[in-house]
């Protein structure tokens, strides 16, 4: 069995993979929060439930992860509506995980003006 603090290291690490990620800890040592042009895209946080990464997300997506994740709750601390919670230590596909930090970036690279979002998707 994995320890939080393999976990921890394992997505943090993932989550600077992105292109131009910067982490940054505006909220104190115990949340890392991951940002792309200084706009974050996720935050890594040790709870009483457990290590939380909350994501940014698609309304309508957000609202069907909720309902199909036991392990997935509106942000904590954040907009409910464009922000999801989810709980990496209680047995989520890491590649399900991966997918959801995917499209938390994205929605954030799409969101920069399009001078700087060419950076990071090209010419789209």
């Amino acid at each position: 069995m994995v320890s939080i603090g393999e976990l921890h290291d394992q997505w943090r690490s993932h989550c600077l993979t992105k292109q131009g990620a910067s982490e940054d800890t505006p909220f104190g040592p115990e949340a890392l929060v991951f940002k792309v042009e200084g706009k974050m895209f996720a935050l890594l946080m040790k709870r009483k439930q457990g290590l939380a990464l909350n994501l940014k997300c698609d309304p309508q997506e957000a609202l069907i992860i909720r309902e199909s994740f036991e392990a997935v709750i509106p942000g904590y601390h954040m907009n409910k509506k464009h922000w999801n919670t989810v709980y990496l230590d209680q047995g989520l596909d890491e590649s399900l995980i991966a997918g959801w930090i995917a499209d938390s970036y994205n929605l954030v690279v799409q969101s920069l003006p399009k001078k700087t979002r060419i950076k990071y998707l090209g010419d789209n």
